[in-house]
């Protein structure tokens, strides 16, 4: 029986895991978490904020997620919004879910993410 879903796997191109740092740290506010070293051998890199892992997995033939994303829930939709918007991200707002806020941006290599925030929840 599934339980949860543990992480979220991107592909990005060879060589991106400093640009990846800076904007899933710097820009999402996530935290970097250390790849076993057998897998850190391989390159790419991990990220967490609380229960959510996005992990970032080195593809030589990359092509970035236009379509497939994660879909990241976020508290206060609005000020992170303007967070990743200030760092210098794409936000493009969407209103096609009802019953939530929410946005689309890409990471720096191109990957598309979704944030979304149910409507009438609190925000921070």
């Amino acid at each position: 029986m599934l339980s949860s879903v543990d992480h979220v796997q991107l592909a990005a191109p060879p060589g991106s895991e400093d640009l990846l740092r800076t904007y899933y740290t710097g820009v999402l506010g996530m935290t970097e978490v250390p790849k076993p070293p057998v897998l850190a051998a391989r390159g790419g890199c991990w990220f967490a904020a609380g229960p959510v892992q996005l992990h970032l997995g080195v593809e030589e033939d990359f092509r970035p997620a236009r379509k497939a994303h994660p879909g990241l829930r976020v508290t206060g939709i609005e000020v992170y919004a303007r967070r990743l918007e200030e760092r210098g991200a794409k936000v493009v707002w969407d209103d096609n879910l009802p019953g939530h806020r929410r946005f689309y941006s890409e990471d720096p290599v191109g990957n598309r993410l979704e944030f979304l925030e149910p409507v009438g929840e609190p925000t921070g």
